[in-house]
């Protein structure tokens, strides 16, 4: 059954509700002491990405309402409005301006169940109506009091609390896993695409054939794309491969959703995208996202190249297009790429950057070798992030059952004692 409006509390009833001090506490570049802002309470949690630091003497200042301890919480008033997590445990932290602290009554509320519930679609909800700002969304001290919590028993909020942050342990170890994979893949791109680590053959014998640096037009074509999203009546029905497809995408593949468009017929024949080519971003509005590579992994027909894109495609006896697709997303390829993009408001690249682009490469056996090792280590990254992805979705549906009432959790007699 879901909960009544009968066990429903304002928050004020169960909260010491704790305003910041109204200004910037004075930074420096690092200390123990943080200064959490806006911008650093997200989905429920701290974000330690651009924190802010304080002096000794700030973080005294900048506690003198209260010194936020492991069991608050940290609420944003604006930018956006609503968002909260807990106090880490063993971090000393101080407000920036637009939050504020809730400290729960502990014998009325339990602050991991009260952090999970704010963080609900329906707590979030209920906070953006009672929020104000056409623009930019802010709540006052006066509506946080009256942000309505679902009182249940304690010992019924613990163990909701309990289950939810079993899934929070394994989002936070998957995460980490994740997050180990791709420093890992870093270290090993370095390592094989600069010949610093050299890979075993098909016969078990160290490969050491000499890797020779040549430009890029002596591998492989550079084709640049007119073909755009229009419709003309009398050319040929075409799926469009267009910049955002290449942009979110390590591979091109049949399961992408083109965009339909039309081509001519010698379009057709010049832009169809084939297996092993690489795409590149070639036009953008920054100069970062110039040369971004994505590996068309299978023939693709009556799929073209579409405009603001060139096709790079490699001559198979000398270059393999896993091993291009993995040297354009090297650091080094993408500083050569970024120093030639040209614009003021829009950068591109020449053909002729991209042909006099330079590349160490050894014999395509030793290229295949290592875009195969490289990719094992992608399908790896792939399934750790589809296993993040529902285990947050899992989490999300347990949420909304067990935070609303519509699942109750049982609690046994030695849970109530």
């Amino acid at each position: 059954m879901a909960f009544s409006l009968h066990e429903a509390k304002p928050i004020a009833e169960l909260c010491r509700i704790i305003d910041c001090e109204h200004k910037t506490a004075p930074y420096v570049d690092s200390s123990e002491y943080l200064v959490v802002r806006t911008s650093n309470v997200r989905d429920g949690r701290l974000v330690m990405e651009d924190m802010k630091f304080t002096t000794h003497e700030g973080y005294q200042e900048w506690t003198q309402r209260a010194v936020p301890e492991f069991g608050d919480v940290l609420f944003t008033r604006e930018a956006p409005a609503g968002e909260s997590c807990l106090v880490p445990q063993d971090m000393k932290v101080c407000m920036g301006q637009r939050m504020v602290l809730l400290r729960p009554n502990k014998l009325k509320v339990d602050p991991i169940y009260l952090s999970m519930v704010l963080a609900t679609e329906r707590g979030k909800a209920d906070i953006l109506r009672l929020s104000i700002g056409s623009t930019v969304s802010r709540i006052n001290i006066s509506d946080i009091r009256n942000i309505k919590i679902a009182a249940l028993p304690l010992v019924e909020q613990k163990k909701i609390a309990q289950i939810l942050s079993t899934w929070d342990q394994a989002i936070s170890t998957t995460e980490q896993l994740l997050a180990n994979s791709q420093q890992q893949k870093k270290a090993l791109m370095q390592q094989l695409l600069t010949g610093r680590k050299r890979l075993l053959d098909k016969s078990g014998v160290r490969f050491s054939g000499e890797w020779k640096d040549i430009p890029l037009n002596k591998m492989a074509e550079v084709i640049v794309s007119p073909v755009d999203k229009k419709t003309e009546p009398n050319e040929i029905p075409v799926e469009l491969c267009n910049y955002t497809d290449v942009y979110y995408n390590h591979q091109i593949t049949r399961n992408i959703t083109f965009m339909k468009a039309t081509a001519t017929k010698s379009e057709v024949a010049k832009y169809t995208l084939r297996q092993g080519d690489v795409i590149i971003t070639k036009d953008s509005e920054t100069p970062g996202d110039i040369a971004i590579p994505a590996l068309v992994s299978e023939d693709l027909k009556g799929v073209v190249c579409g405009y603001h894109l060139a096709i790079v495609r490699p001559h198979i006896d000398c270059l393999h297009g896993a091993f291009l697709n993995y040297l354009f997303s090297m650091q080094s390829t993408r500083y050569y790429f970024f120093t030639l993009a040209t614009g003021a408001t829009r950068f591109g690249l020449s053909v002729g950057g991209i042909n006099r682009a330079h590349f160490r490469v050894p014999d395509v056996a030793e290229q295949q070798k290592i875009a195969a090792v490289l990719s094992t280590t992608d399908r790896e990254i792939t399934l750790l992030q589809k296993k993040l992805e529902a285990l947050k979705q899992e989490k999300k549906a347990l949420m909304q059952q067990l935070l609303t009432g519509k699942r109750r959790v049982k609690i046994n007699e030695k849970e109530v004692a």
